[in-house]
């Protein structure tokens, strides 16, 4: 079993021990991961969802954590989306980097609930492991650099810890340096 360095207070297990913790599309998508076992989840108050609520009441530092979020554009009337994952001390570079690798004139967050619609997953715990096939997955350089994340898990009641090579390793994962501010 994986020691979580990063859990603070969370009591952590293997994710795919406690699948009912996670969204389906999520635990789906975990069981086709290479190493699910080194996935780690843990309950968490949904209230207590929100990055820096979550990292105040459970100890875990904000540098630890990564943000996934939605972007879409459109281009020749037909609308791009991607997942893209920063450090949750950082920012996505929506309207450069990401606008430049979705080919899309203007490109801006998914509204919520198309993002949730699309995802299968709760707003506040989107998380690119088990996202909709064709989408992209743009990882920061410095999100693919760690060696402990704690990141959403498809649902507001819990969090996922996982490494940040493993992220990397996702299904259409592109590591890209300066994707985040």
């Amino acid at each position: 079993m994986t020691t979580w360095n990063i859990a603070g207070s969370l009591t952590v297990v293997p994710a795919p021990t406690r699948t009912e913790l996670l969204a389906e599309p999520v635990a789906k998508a975990l069981a086709a991961l290479a190493a699910p076992d080194e996935v780690g989840v843990a309950e968490i108050d949904p209230g207590l969802a929100d990055t820096a609520e979550f990292c105040a009441a459970y100890g875990s530092p904000l540098s630890a954590s990564a943000n996934c979020v939605i972007v879409s554009g459109k281009r020749a009337g037909e609308v791009r989306f991607a997942a893209a994952l920063v450090l949750a001390t950082t920012r996505a570079d929506v309207n450069g980097v990401i606008k430049r690798r979705l080919d899309v004139r203007k490109a801006s967050f998914a509204p919520m609930d198309e993002a949730v619609a699309l995802t299968g997953m709760e707003y506040g715990g989107i998380t690119p492991v088990g996202l909709p096939g064709p989408w992209p997955i743009l990882v920061d350089q410095a999100v693919a650099d760690q060696p402990e994340l704690v990141i959403g898990s498809g649902i507001r009641g819990s969090k996922l810890l996982i490494s940040g090579a493993a992220l990397a390793g996702l299904p259409n994962a592109e590591v890209i340096e300066g994707l985040a501010r």
